[in-house]
């Protein structure tokens, strides 16, 4: 593979409540145990990093994917939830739900442009076959 760019960061800490801080600054950041896992909750979470980092990377896919098709997706949006819970086998295990809107373009449009993103973004293709996503495309 040829690296286009590498992002670097740092956990230090008790680990889910710790600090993250990447080697640019741009994240620096306490992180804690949610409250509906035991924790103290009030900081960001790695769910919440991986949702976030998720949503994006798949909207630009998207966005990349109605480009090439010629396909205007203005206002379109991604939200994205990560679940974490019990894999059965003394560990743990995540769960992704995509929801893709794009208002004003026909169903079956927005359903093969989500496809299409779904087999280009890197989030993607880093957790094919590892951990659970759906990806659903709902009109507001």
């Amino acid at each position: 593979m040829d690296i286009l760019y590498t992002a670097e960061a740092l956990a230090t800490g008790d680990g889910r409540n710790g600090h993250v801080r990447t080697a640019d600054g741009l994240v620096d950041t306490d992180v804690r145990v949610p409250k509906e896992m035991g924790g103290a909750g009030g900081a960001p979470n790695p769910e919440l990093l991986f949702a976030a980092g998720y949503a994006a990377c798949f909207h630009s896919a998207l966005q990349a994917v109605a480009r090439a098709q010629k396909v205007a997706i203005d206002g379109s949006s991604v939200g994205s939830r990560v679940g974490i819970g019990s894999n059965g086998q003394g560990g743990f295990g995540l769960a992704v739900e995509l929801e893709v809107n794009i208002p004003g373009v026909d169903p079956a449009v927005a359903q093969q442009l989500a496809d299409a993103a779904h087999q280009v973004c890197p989030y993607s293709n880093a957790t094919r076959g590892n951990i659970e996503v759906t990806v659903t495309v709902v009109d507001d």
